[in-house]
């Protein structure tokens, strides 16, 4: 199963893995900023907690959770353990990736 709200894509997992830990945030958990805007694509911590192992984002929510954005709709993320996964796009001309960012989106929600 897999959430995509803007560059932000939610991937359900069997487990998180074992080496990640467990970050402590006080009203929410921010999965992605926008660039331009500056809006954050979040959960709450009473229905979210956030891990992290490396740069490998996760997120387990034991009775589901809302993410939300503030230029999306608010989005309904069923029980469970996921991966969280900032979306980049293909540069072709530099030959390389970059973030994509929520204005990127705006017209495709």
């Amino acid at each position: 199963m897999q959430y995509r709200q803007g560059d932000v894509l939610l991937i359900k997992l069997d487990r998180i893995p074992n080496a990640a830990k467990a970050h402590i945030k006080k009203d929410r958990i921010v999965l992605a900023y926008g660039e331009r805007t500056g809006h954050a694509h979040a959960l709450s911590t009473q229905t979210a907690t956030a891990y992290s192992d490396g740069d490998d984002l996760f997120v387990d929510t034991q009775n589901g959770t809302i993410l939300v954005h503030e230029e999306h709709t608010p989005l309904l993320i069923r029980a469970g353990q996921y991966r969280v996964i900032k979306q980049k796009e293909y540069v072709h001309k530099e030959l390389e990736t970059q973030e994509l960012t929520d204005w990127d989106y705006m017209y495709m929600d």
